[in-house]
């Protein structure tokens, strides 16, 4: 019998490439973490699309009940933060209607000029939900599947967003958390409720999303079938920051509000939080989104293309050609000069063939020096990154009141020195990295919440503060 707690969260952690599943206990001062399992989560291409496979991750969400278990530990709760945008349906008899899409499918690339054309105007869309105009928000996917008319759409009594669904295969309950909700570009920015003029105009009813919850509500505890296939009790599940950068973001292990965040993973989510929505011509004109925080606040953030562009360009690199570590990885970059800088956010850097030649070809039309080898390569995309880090922070200071003095970076990014000195560089201030876990932390925190053993997000920061170890760089630190 394993005794490492009488009593442990479970957070099962889902990102656009890879998931885990993380045990965490809670002493009254710091939360200690063990990681459980981790697994991959490949995109699925069939039919001519993207797709998720979902029956993949439900199943490793049961492996990691399973273990926990066989080792004898008692569950208190769980919890599940995904990525944002994408849904599964289900039918009336609760069964799941295909796989779901993927953000990344191509079907989506003229959905945004089609949507404000057929259906509704840019500047309306914005001002009802103050959602940064990206063309896989779930408001386009639907209106895209609708317009080619997908089988599963037309016959779904549920359309539930990723961990929503998750949280349906193992309760029953079917719920619409906020976080992941505000993702979709379907919530009104004024009621915090899912539009009904956006809902019909892809043909959907307010039913059909499930009930709205918030972050630290416990929505339902595992079906008698799981408990059985598992070997746990009755846990409660409960609904975290559902989003992933919520829950990253609870996480941020600040000591006041002057502070912007960077998520920092295959997305660079930059901003800063603010007690209400900022929704106005100058937000919109600057594409800025605000997408629902934890405990009532928003959070006020640009979606940058982050470290997709080197997850992507170290597919084409020969075994070998670069180290997998991350110090050797900067090492080997620290070789280079190459000066050239991209746009991260590019269109052609989306979904790209090659990221190499598109890295290339966007160089050779801004008449800019070309990499001459792998180091050069990642050399140009760190100081991008950083440089479209600094240009953001210079316009959330122009469109907010928030009195930045620091950047707080969490998420996996934050392990890598090279990249975190090029942002205090670039952007001028001290940067504090870490924690690394931050989603897994926040979504603890969040089951935390629930159980009624934190209260504040004041609480939440210094336990998370006593919890990791921080590294900080400043501006001209070599």
């Amino acid at each position: 019998m394993n005794t490492e707690a009488s009593s442990a969260a479970l957070a099962v952690d889902l990102g656009a490439t890879s998931g885990r599943t993380v045990l965490a206990t809670y002493d009254g001062s710091r939360i200690a973490m063990r990681e459980l399992t981790r697994f991959d989560n490949p995109q699925i291409p069939a039919a001519g699309h993207l797709f998720w496979d979902l029956p993949h991750l439900y199943r490793e969400v049961l492996r990691a009940l399973t273990l926990v278990a066989q080792e004898g530990i008692q569950l208190s709760s769980i919890g599940i933060d995904t990525w944002g945008c994408d849904f599964a349906c289900f039918g009336a008899d609760g069964q799941l209607l295909g796989m779901p899409y993927c953000y990344r499918d191509a079907h989506t690339d003229d959905a945004m000029p089609r949507f404000f054309a057929e259906v509704m105007p840019a500047q309306e869309v914005y001002a009802r939900t103050g959602i940064q105009f990206m063309p896989f928000n779930s408001l386009f996917q639907l209106h895209t599947l609708r317009r080619e008319g997908s089988s599963a759409l037309e016959a779904a009594a549920r359309v539930l967003f990723i961990p929503d669904a998750l949280i349906y295969m193992l309760t029953g309950e079917a719920v619409c958390e906020y976080t992941v909700a505000t993702t979709s570009q379907m919530v009104n920015a004024a009621t915090g409720d899912l539009d009904e003029k956006l809902l019909q105009a892809v043909g959907l009813r307010r039913s059909q999303m499930g009930r709205l919850v918030q972050p630290g509500e416990r929505v339902g505890v595992l079906t008698e079938q799981v408990q059985a296939a598992t070997g746990v009790g009755a846990v409660p599940v409960v609904a975290v920051g559902s989003h992933d950068t919520a829950s990253a973001v609870a996480a941020v292990p600040a000591a006041d509000d002057r502070f912007a965040y960077l998520s920092c993973g295959t997305w660079s989510l930059l901003g800063v939080e603010t007690k209400a929505p900022v929704v106005n011509a100058a937000t919109q004109a600057e594409n800025f989104t605000n997408e629902g925080g934890i405990l009532g606040t928003t959070r006020f953030l640009k979606n940058i293309t982050g470290l997709w562009l080197l997850e992507q360009s170290r597919r084409e690199w020969t075994h070998g050609e670069v180290p997998a570590d991350i110090n050797a990885l900067n090492a080997m970059a620290l070789q280079s000069t190459c000066q050239s800088i991209i746009n991260p956010d590019d269109a052609r850097f989306a979904h790209p063939h090659s990221m190499l030649a598109a890295i290339r070809d966007y160089l050779d039309e801004t008449r800019q020096p070309l990499p001459q080898s792998a180091a050069d390569y990642i050399r140009v995309i760190f100081r991008s990154l950083a440089h479209r880090y600094a240009e953001v922070i210079a316009t959330l200071r122009r469109l907010t009141d928030v009195d930045i003095q620091r950047l707080h970076v969490i998420g996996g990014g934050s392990r890598n020195a090279y990249l975190m000195q090029f942002a205090a560089d670039a952007t001028g201030l001290t940067v504090v990295a870490g924690p690394q876990e931050g989603t897994a932390l926040g979504n603890v925190l969040m089951q935390l919440r629930a159980q009624r053993r934190v209260d504040t997000l004041t609480d939440m920061r210094a336990i998370v503060a006593r919890s990791v170890d921080l590294c900080t760089y400043t501006p001209g630190n070599k």
